[in-house]
Formats: C-alpha cells, sequence, structure tokens
C-alpha cells in the first residue's frame, strides 16, 4: 500500500507555510514531514532544544542522527533529501507531496532515490485563507501599530510649510526619507518591522509602487501606503491613506471623491459567496462611467491598473484575491480594499482599507480617517 508524505526544507523566517504548519522561527532551512498526521521536525543540534520547547509539532528529531546513518550508506556527503530519505524509507513512505517553490535540484534527487512527486499550489494549507479569531487579533494589532505610525506622519506633514511648490519644515525640505524613517521607527516601537514603506508624492504617486524619495509636494496628492509584520506574531497589517497639505485643486478633489465612493461601495458589497472579479470589474465600470479612462499614454500606464484587494496574514499578499482574476469570498477571509486612480500631470489617489468577510457583510478592521486636505 502506498504512504504519502508531505516535505518541506526550507527556513521558516522566509516560508509562511512552513511557520504556519510549525509555528517555529528559523533562519536557516530545515526538513518538516507529515505522515499521515504524525508532524515531524529533523533538526540541526544548534536548534534542537528550541524547537522542542517552542515548535508546534509532534516530534523533533536529530538532523545530526539522520545524516550518520545516511552517511554510513553512501560514499558522498549526504545531503538535506538523502537525511529525509532515511526517514521516509524507514516510515514506508514512497510518495512525497511537496509545495510548488519547493527547490528544484532537491525534487531531482528525491526522484533519483525512487520517489514519486506531486506538487500544490497556492494556498498550500486551505485553512490559511480562512482566518481564526485569534489571527484577527493578531492582524488588528498589526493595523493599530501601523494607524498610530502614519498619525504621527501625518501630524509631521501639518507642522510642515508649503512654499515654493514644496513642504518645509525647520527650514529643510520634508522629505519621503525623513517621513519613512518617523513611521518605520514609529513601528519598531510597536514590535512592527516594515519593509519598502511608501510615501510617494506627485509624479512618483502615479507609479503604484515607487516608495517615494526626495523633497515632498506641496499642492498635490501624496500617497501612505503601509503594510509592516508584527515581530512577535508575525501577521501583517496594509493600509494606503492619500492626503494632500496645501491647496488643493478641484480636478484633484474629484478624483479624491471618485475614488473614495467606489471604495465605499465596494466595502459595502462583501460578504461570503460575493465574487472578487465582480466586485473589481464593478469599480472598474465605476471609473470608466466617471470620465477616468485607463490605458497607455505616451509610455506610461494611466488610470486604474491594478487589482482591487488581496488577501492579508502571515503573508502581505496570500489568497483570496478581488480582481480580474479573483475568486469568492467566504467567512473568515481578511482582504484589502484599494482601490487607485493615477495620472501624470493631475496626480493619484488610492485609498485601502482591511476588512474580515462575515456572513452578511464585512467589519473594517481599519479605523484610520479618510482625511485628504491636511492643514
Amino acid at each position: 500500500m502506498s504512504t504519502r508524505a508531505t516535505l518541506f526544507y526550507a527556513a521558516s523566517e522566509a516560508d509562511s507555510n512552513l511557520y504556519y504548519a510549525t509555528r517555529f522561527i528559523a533562519p536557516d532551512p530545515f526538513l518538516y514531514v507529515d505522515i499521515k498526521g504524525e508532524r515531524l521536525l529533523v533538526m540541526s543540534d544548534l536548534e534542537m532544544d528550541r524547537a522542542r520547547h517552542q515548535a508546534k509539532v509532534d516530534q523533533v528529531l536529530s538532523y545530526s542522527e539522520f545524516e550518520r546513518r545516511a552517511k554510513a550508506e553512501a560514499s558522498h556527503q549526504p545531503g538535506p533529501m538523502d537525511v529525509a530519505h532515511v526517514l521516509l524509507r524507514e516510515r514506508g513512505v514512497d510518495q512525497v507531496l511537496v509545495p510548488s517553490n519547493f527547490p528544484f535540484g532537491h525534487a531531482v534527487r528525491l526522484q533519483e532515490l525512487g520517489y514519486r512527486l506531486e506538487s500544490k499550489k497556492e494556498p498550500f494549507f486551505e485553512q490559511r485563507v480562512i482566518k481564526t479569531a485569534e489571527e484577527v487579533l493578531h492582524i488588528e494589532a498589526s493595523q493599530r501599530a501601523t494607524e498610530q505610525a502614519v498619525a504621527a506622519a501625518h501630524d509631521l506633514l501639518r507642522r510642515a510649510t508649503p512654499r515654493d511648490g514644496m513642504l518645509w519644515i525647520d527650514g529643510d525640505p520634508l522629505t519621503s526619507e525623513r517621513v519613512k524613517k518617523l513611521i518605520n521607527v514609529r513601528l519598531m516601537e510597536h514590535d512592527c518591522v516594515a519593509q519598502h514603506t511608501i510615501v510617494a508624492g506627485g509624479e512618483q504617486a502615479c507609479d503604484p509602487h515607487d516608495e517615494g524619495s526626495g523633497p515632498l509636494p506641496a499642492d498635490r496628492s501624496i500617497i501612505f501606503d503601509v503594510f509592516p509584520r508584527s515581530a512577535t506574531s508575525r501577521y501583517f497589517a496594509d493600509m494606503s491613506r492619500t492626503v494632500v497639505r496645501g491647496t488643493v485643486s478641484p480636478e484633484l478633489r474629484r478624483l479624491y471623491q471618485t475614488v473614495l465612493d467606489a471604495q465605499e461601495e465596494a466595502i459595502d458589497t462583501i460578504r461570503d459567496g460575493a465574487d472578487g472579479v465582480k466586485i473589481h470589474q464593478r469599480i472598474c465600470e465605476r471609473f470608466e462611467a466617471a470620465g477616468y479612462r485607463t490605458g497607455l499614454v505616451n509610455g506610461r500606464m494611466q488610470g486604474y491598473f491594478h487589482g482591487t484587494g488581496h488577501g492579508v496574514g502571515l503573508d502581505i499578499h496570500e489568497a483570496p484575491r478581488i480582481s480580474r482574476n479573483g475568486s469568492r469570498l467566504q467567512e473568515g477571509h481578511v482582504v484589502t480594499v484599494e482601490p487607485g486612480l493615477y495620472y501624470p500631470g493631475l496626480g493619484a489617489v488610492r485609498i485601502e482599507d482591511m476588512v474580515l468577510v462575515t456572513s452578511d457583510g464585512c467589519r473594517n478592521l481599519t479605523q484610520y480617517p479618510k482625511v485628504f486636505e491636511i492643514g
């Protein structure tokens, strides 16, 4: 009779599926094996004791012991898959299920050793997309830290003086770098770590993933997109706000209101069973009807050219999606809702909240106000 095992070889610090399965953080790769529901770790001597105290698995085994046994059978220095082979063989395993990002060289070695391999696409653990009450609390804690950090940054903008098309503070131009540093330090004070924080103004804001650099503009939109991970729980938050310090043109105010109305309508339609494709398509239709067209102009995309939302959890982008390739939403999903419009010369607006999908609607996990004009 055939026996199949699930096998990971990765560093759980970087692989959220492995962390989800073990609740153990390690910076170096280790072996995780699930055989008929029994979850095993094969750990280096360095990590053995810590894993036995912290990992949520059934048994922690010694890598060096299995390596010694593998070496006795081989003329070469055994690699990780040779070590795994000793364990798999003694448990009668002949099929191995691996994640789609499993290292190619290791997969080839398993096949050389006679195993039949299957890979599984994301989500590898389907239950990851349905958040438990505890997971929601972790996400909310990260979100509260995000809101406090953004509030401090917006207070800094309020203290700045618009002059000559730029924002000035303490006699110097206020830069994206200074604002991002403030945000990231405040997040660290709340045990959160942020990477690629976006504070982008003017033309820079028209590229959705431009992190922003140099002096911030007065009288033009500035996009804040902050998505830190808790250093303790490992769960992310995600929030975007768009603000102006100075004088707002009627055209820019209309752009903001159009995005805000579309976002709030989308949030109102989210519930168990809602179709992520239709939610996204409705926003596209609203923008087109308002005269905001999407397409390539002078070699640069403008309009609305990204998805409406994505799942948030142990990864900043995970299933499900609210987009043209989206899926149906389920109770327990935590998703962002983040429409945006981007027009070089005019400016850009993106507004993003996170919501928890419920049976008859959703609960907004974001409490930070949506204020466009800062002054």
